[in-house]
């Protein structure tokens, strides 16, 4: 079956990727001080305007205002014209109280035994899903890592002055064919770049086009690829001046690029308790040992939780391509070798040790340094 594959990314200039940054930088510096915080920071961004929201109960000291100010400039936008509004309150006390004392505590309220991992409830009712596939070395679906390499690509330019004239916002956009399972040819490649007035566009143009591209995609025949960039024309007005930003707009991007399923929440802001985001990263480290160990060529996992309850109310596998192991016997290694509560979860991905604004731009997975991706 012939079939074409699109996924996007875009880069850390983008309003909702700067959102996420915020968001995550808020949660960075409450970990820093308190490894307990319970943070759900929200970020929106607008011409003129930044608001900064959410529930947070935590004993670090935050300036939530200057940490979101530093970000913005150290992503490459100016501060001096905007307002900024901080609209921040503590955690609901009905979910602290199912979080900190969830329903197998609660059960198990007159007896002595006590297990430290069903000590720590889910923080909201959810699905989340991990995916890995052997198409390449990191376990990412290929279409995932070119997007992503195309957007990282103009940021490093960027920010190395390597072309003059470029402006933090960005986006990028690749379609491949499939014959089966078998690549068979990359159909299209968009680029869309901020850039200042003085810039020449059709020059811009040229350099995306001969060193970028052909830099990410050095053993490509790309004769038959429609190649597009800056279609609309100059993309001088942009960021949050030209579109408002949301923290958790951008949940393809964060993840598998709409080839996998992904949850109904997003990570950025949220502390290890919520299981959106701690439960995703384990679904993802999960599918990675399957697809390792090679008992699928791809796996999906999927995890479903009950706010206040530490155990997880369902577990479902899916594979695709050649496996050496049926579902059955998949979901059995899966329950015999990982602990799905958050509190064991949080344990074993070491969560409240790391820095998760490095995640907020450039996806969740597929790259090194984070504990779920070893």
């Amino acid at each position: 079956m012939k079939r074409i594959i699109t996924v996007e990314s875009v880069t850390e200039g983008h309003p909702d990727k700067l959102a996420d940054l915020i968001s995550d930088s808020v949660l960075d510096e409450c970990l820093a001080q308190d490894k307990r915080s319970r943070v759900a920071c929200e970020v929106m961004l607008t011409k003129g305007k930044v608001l900064i929201a959410g529930e947070i109960t935590t004993t670090a000291k935050v300036n939530y205002i200057e940490v979101a100010k530093a970000t913005i400039r150290e992503v490459g936008y100016e501060t001096e014209d905007i307002d900024f509004e901080c609209r921040i309150h503590t955690q609901s006390p009905d979910i602290k109280h199912g979080v900190d004392n969830p329903l197998e505590i609660r059960n198990k309220e007159n007896t002595i035994e006590k297990d430290i991992y069903d000590m720590l409830g889910a923080g909201d009712q959810g699905i989340v899903y991990g995916y890995a596939v052997n198409e390449t070395q990191n376990l990412m679906p290929l279409c995932v890592n070119m997007a992503n390499a195309i957007t990282e690509r103009l940021t490093f330019w960027r920010k190395n002055k390597t072309v003059k004239g470029l402006m933090p916002d960005g986006k990028s956009q690749v379609s491949l064919s499939y014959d089966g399972d078998q690549l068979s040819g990359i159909v299209s490649i968009i680029v869309s770049t901020q850039h200042i007035a003085e810039t020449d566009l059709n020059e811009l143009r040229e350099q995306i086009k001969s060193r970028l591209i052909n830099d990410v995609f050095p053993e490509y025949d790309l004769s038959r690829t429609e190649i597009l960039i800056n279609t609309a024309g100059s993309f001088i007005c942009g960021g949050f001046d030209a579109d408002t930003g949301l923290t958790g707009r951008k949940t393809q991007v964060d993840t598998y690029g709409g080839i996998a399923r992904f949850g109904g929440g997003a990570f950025s802001g949220k502390d290890p308790s919520k299981v959106d985001r701690s439960g995703a990263y384990m679904a993802r480290y999960i599918a990675r040992q399957v697809v390792t160990k090679g008992f699928a060529a791809a796996c999906e996992i999927a995890i479903s939780y009950a706010i206040g309850k530490a155990q997880p109310t369902a577990l479902d596998v899916v594979v695709f391509g050649e496996c050496k192991l049926s579902v059955a016997q998949i979901k059995q290694y899966i329950i015999e070798n990982f602990d799905l509560r958050p509190a064991a979860i949080i344990a074993t991905l070491d969560l409240y040790n790391q820095k998760y604004k490095p995640t907020a731009a450039g996806g969740h997975f597929g790259r090194p340094g984070f504990f779920w991706e070893t």
